[in-house]
């Protein structure tokens, strides 16, 4: 928040715009990506906000642009949801920017290209904690539970494991140390 109201970016969702001193132009955007109901969005917002950048969430853009994930599914498919994903993915991942993926945006070509100038965190989590962030949780991919959650993820590891340039579980350090580390990490890394 600056004291003229919110900075573009900090809405849940939106489009990052760079800001005067986000060195836009030469740090590369950090891409949250690991399996659905890790903590991609909870950790990428925290992390933004510590670091002073700019953040999105490319399901919430989706959702702001198409409605919500379910009734897309439903009406559109899941093709129609993966290109508006791309798309969303490809306008979120500038410069100075924090993103969360979606759990299967990796899936598809041109975002994995994009990933590939971009520093990937691959957020992991166990079964046991997903299987309670999972309830309610209109996620069409896993209305099944936490079978559906387990195919969905082995399906997609050898992918998110590829792209990783470093790993963080959400299943039992506190997020505050998770961003810590984080911040860390990505202060040795842009030296």
């Amino acid at each position: 928040m600056t004291a003229d109201g919110p900075r573009p970016g900090d809405e849940a969702g939106t489009l990052p715009a760079p800001r005067p001193g986000d060195e836009a132009g030469t740090v590369p955007p950090v891409a949250l990506i690991g399996p659905m109901a890790a903590g991609k969005s909870s950790l990428g917002r925290k992390l933004a906000a510590r670091i002073g950048r700019t953040f999105a969430d490319t399901d919430k853009v989706v959702v702001l642009e198409h409605g919500p994930i379910p009734q897309i599914f439903a009406e559109h498919g899941e093709v129609a949801f993966r290109r508006w994903e791309a798309e969303a993915v490809r306008r979120a991942l500038v410069p100075g920017a924090v993103v969360a993926l979606g759990g299967g945006a990796v899936l598809d070509e041109r975002t994995r290209a994009l990933l590939a100038h971009a520093t990937v965190v691959l957020v992991t989590v166990d079964e046991q904690v997903v299987e309670r962030r999972l309830s309610g949780g209109g996620r069409p991919l896993v209305a099944d539970g936490i079978t559906a959650w387990r195919r969905v993820a082995a399906e997609r590891e050898p992918i998110y494991r590829e792209l990783a340039d470093t790993v963080v579980d959400t299943s039992r350090t506190p997020m505050a140390q998770l961003v810590d580390r984080l911040e860390a990490w990505l202060a040795e890394r842009e030296l």
